[in-house]
């Protein structure tokens, strides 16, 4: 399993194919992200309970807060995963907290900005992606609280209040 681990986490590092977009107030972002001391840190009850109510909430296979540095995407907490990072360039999160808000892809095989993603054609398979911008003290976003299924879902607009809420 460590080597599973292992193996899709350089799979997924080599293969960036449409780069995440970066926000226009980079440096500052990553500046105030660093402030919090959360990057690489250990597991935290209070984001695995958001994350787990995420994913009973939606009956999704993974649910995920993330933090967006400038290499990578980290999960703070993650569930239904078995690596706690993936390239920056291929996350969906990358576009997410770009977005602004509430950022859904109902379907990313039938996406051209994510349809070729090695995150959506091999492991993990991400077809549906909600992912909620997650915005520090400061005013920035720095990651996001995310859901993924295998299969394209339609998300409605209670469901937007929903994750919106949980974020």
């Amino acid at each position: 399993n460590l080597r599973k681990q292992r193996f899709l986490a350089v799979v997924l590092r080599k293969s960036p194919r449409l780069p995440a977009p970066i926000p226009d107030n980079e440096p500052e972002r990553i500046a105030a992200l660093r402030r919090m001391l959360l990057l690489s840190s250990p597991d935290e009850e209070a984001f695995d309970r958001v994350t787990r109510a995420a994913k009973r909430i939606f009956s999704v296979p993974i649910a995920l807060v993330s933090l967006i540095d400038p290499h990578r995407q980290w999960f703070k907490s993650c569930i239904g995963l078995p690596v706690r990072e993936t390239a920056r360039e291929v996350s969906f999160c990358g576009h997410a907290i770009v977005f602004g808000h509430l950022f859904v892809i109902e379907d990313a095989t039938s996406d051209p900005r994510f349809s070729d993603n090695p995150l959506v054609t091999g492991d993990p398979r991400v077809i549906f992606y909600a992912g909620r911008p997650l915005y520090n003290s400061e005013g920035y976003a720095v990651g996001t609280l995310c859901i993924i299924d295998h299969h394209p879902r339609t998300f409605s607009v209670d469901d937007h209040r929903s994750l919106d809420d949980l974020g």
